[in-house]
């Protein structure tokens, strides 16, 4: 149970730009270390994480703390994965008010923003990589993120609409 605490406080701890940066920190720690998951699971994982209501962090933390110690593993690794953001969060609270107007500090936080569009963007071309997207199907993730970003379209609807997609063509494919 330490172990899980531990291996999710420092996923959070180390972890900047929310839940998706986690990504490469949880495939590194879980995956790669911990071997607690493996590759094709953690896409998995994080499908289904992705698409239950909640912080997509916690979601994750949920489900391999579950699947490795029960319903007591899943609050440990909840706790290990908020715990420090929370921290962090009550410090700030506490010292923006004196320093953020600091022009260091303003200039911090836009290199990071920077960081962190590279360490979504790693793990979206690995996750491509392991959910097979081809030139034949990679009209559907470019089809989805257009939906979403230039229409508006709502991801509750296109995770609904690639679910009953999967399973008709699953279906078609049986027949």
């Amino acid at each position: 149970m330490l172990d899980l605490f531990r291996t999710f406080f420092q996923i959070g701890l180390f972890t900047f730009g929310g839940g998706y940066a986690m990504i490469p920190l949880i495939e590194q720690k879980v995956v790669d270390e911990k071997h607690w998951v493996g590759h094709d699971e953690l896409v998995d994982l994080i499908a289904v994480a992705q698409s239950c209501p909640g912080i997509f962090a916690v979601n994750i933390s949920i489900f391999i703390g579950y699947k490795r110690k029960g319903v007591r593993g899943a609050f440990v690794s909840t706790l290990g994965a908020c715990l420090p953001s929370f921290i962090i969060i009550l410090l700030i609270a506490f010292a923006f008010l004196q320093f953020r107007d600091n022009p260091w500090v303003e200039k911090f936080f836009k290199g990071l923003r920077s960081a962190v569009v590279a360490l979504i963007a790693a793990p979206v071309f690995r996750m491509a990589k392991s959910a097979r997207i081809n030139r034949y199907n990679v009209w559907i993730p470019i089809l989805a993120t257009f939906a979403i970003w230039l229409l508006g379209v709502s991801p509750v609807y296109i995770i609904l609409i690639a679910g009953l997609g999967g399973y008709a063509y699953g279906q078609y494919l049986r027949d």
